[in-house]
C-alpha cells in the first residue's frame, strides 16, 4: 500500500508558503530525505524520543544524510514529563552549541510529547526554524503532529505555554506503529473516536463495524484510521488555523476534562488518550444532563470506546481522581475558559458538537462526582 498524500492548505497572503503535505502510509519515512532536499535544506537536527532513537530516528537520519542533508541528532527522555520548561531550555542550549542558524531544519521524531516540545523549541529558537513532524505514535499521527500547535506543560496545567508553528510537512509512516506497546496504540484510538463524534458520523459507524480489525492493527484498517483522521484534522485547521472562529475548538472534545485529569494525576500517570476517553465520557454525560443528547448517544459512545479497549471511567484504570472541586479549579485555568466561565465542547448528535459556555458548575461537579 503506497503512501498517500493529504494537502493541508492554509489561507492568507502566504498560503502557498505555509501549506504542506501530510504523507500517510507504509514506508513513508523513506520520503523524508527527498522532502527536505526539495525544500533546499542543507542541514537538519533530528530531535527524537529516546525510545525510537535507534530505530525510527536512525532511519530518518540515514535518509536525510543519503539525500545530502547534514544531520545532527538530540534525544529526549520518554514521557510527558519531558514537555517541560527545563527540557525546552536544555534543547535551546543544544541548538546553540550546534551553532544552529535559521536555515537549519528541525525534524521531530516520536510521539506527541516530542512533537509538541520540538515544535515549540523550533518556533522559539532564533525566532523560528523550519520544522518537520515525523510522528511514530497513533495519537501523534492522527492528531498532535498536524495543525501547528506546539507547547509545554507547567505544574499549573497542560499546554499552558506554547505557540502556533506550522510544520513544513508531516510524514506518518504507519509501519512505525508496529513497535508501539498495546497500551500506547489503544490510547491513540481515543482521538480517532473523537473525530467520528465531532465531524463524521459515517466514520463513527465504520469504527463500530471495524473495531476488531482496528484493535488488531490490520494494515488496511490502520491506514484508513490514520488517513481519515488526518484529513478531518486538516479540514478543520484549514478553516480555523488559530482558533479565532471557534471551529478548531471542536477538536478539544473531551479535553477540558482530560487535561484536568492528567494534571491532577501527575503527568505520565494517565496516557493522554486514556484521559481523553474518560473526558469524552464525562462530556457526553454533561451533554445528557443539559438535554443536548439522550442516553442512546452516551451508550453508543461508551460501547465504541470499550470495543476499542479504551476506559470510560477512572475505575477502569484503577485510578482514584481527586475531589470534584479540585478538578474544577484546574479546569478554571483551561485555555478555553473566558472571564472565569467554563466552556465545554458538547455533542448534539454523532457527527456534530458545539462550544457551549455558561454551564452551571453544579452540573459539572455532578458529572465528576459520578
Amino acid at each position: 500500500m503506497a503512501p498517500r498524500t493529504i494537502r493541508l492548505r492554509l489561507g492568507g497572503a502566504a498560503a502557498a508558503d505555509r501549506s504542506y503535505d501530510i504523507t500517510v502510509g507504509r514506508g513513508a519515512i523513506a520520503t523524508l530525505g527527498a522532502n527536505l532536499a526539495a525544500a533546499a535544506a542543507r542541514r537538519s537536527v533530528v530531535i527524537a524520543d529516546v525510545a525510537v532513537a535507534a530505530t525510527h530516528a536512525a532511519a530518518a537520519v540515514a535518509g536525510l544524510e543519503a539525500a545530502g542533508v547534514d544531520t545532527a541528532r538530540i534525544s529526549v527522555p520518554a514521557g510527558e514529563s519531558s514537555k517541560s520548561p527545563a527540557e525546552a531550555t536544555r534543547l535551546w542550549g543544544e541548538l546553540a552549541r550546534l551553532s544552529v542558524d535559521r536555515h537549519t531544519h528541525v525534524v521531530a521524531v516520536g510521539g506527541g510529547v516530542v512533537g509538541d516540545l520540538a515544535g515549540f523549541v523550533a518556533a522559539t529558537f532564533a525566532r523560528g526554524l523550519p520544522l518537520w513532524q515525523v510522528p511514530t505514535t497513533l495519537v501523534a499521527q492522527v492528531d498532535s503532529a498536524i495543525g501547528g500547535k506546539t507547547g509545554i506543560n507547567l505544574e499549573a496545567g497542560k499546554n499552558l505555554v506554547g505557540a502556533f508553528w506550522q510544520p513544513c510537512g508531516v510524514v506518518a509512516d504507519i509501519d512505525t506503529l508496529a513497535t508501539l506497546p498495546d497500551r500506547e496504540f489503544t490510547s491513540g484510538l481515543a482521538e480517532v473516536v473523537k473525530y467520528g463524534v465531532i465531524l463524521d458520523a459515517d466514520f463513527f459507524a465504520w469504527l463500530e463495524t471495524h473495531a476488531g480489525g482496528v484493535r488488531d492493527r490490520a494494515t488496511e484498517a490502520v491506514q484508513h484510521v490514520v488517513e481519515r483522521s488526518a484529513a478531518l484534522k486538516a479540514h478543520v485547521v484549514e478553516r480555523d488555523e488559530r482558533e479565532t472562529s471557534g471551529l478548531r475548538a471542536i477538536l478539544n472534545y473531551g479535553h477540558t476534562f482530560a487535561h484536568a485529569f492528567e494534571t491532577a494525576a501527575g503527568y505520565g500517570t494517565l496516557l493522554h488518550g486514556e484521559a481523553v476517553a474518560i473526558g469524552m465520557t464525562a462530556a457526553a454525560r454533561l451533554a445528557e444532563s443539559l438535554g443536548r443528547v439522550g442516553p442512546d448517544f452516551v451508550a453508543r459512545q461508551d460501547a465504541l470506546l470499550r470495543a476499542l479497549g479504551l476506559p470510560v471511567t477512572a475505575a477502569d484504570l484503577a485510578w482514584t481522581p481527586p475531589a470534584a472541586d479540585d478538578l474544577l479549579a484546574i479546569m478554571g485555568r483551561d485555555k478555553k475558559t473566558v472571564d472565569g466561565q467554563l466552556r465545554f465542547v458538547l455533542p448534539s448528535q454523532i457527527g456534530h458538537v458545539e462550544l457551549v459556555d455558561g454551564i452551571d458548575a453544579t452540573l459539572v461537579r455532578g458529572v465528576l462526582d459520578s
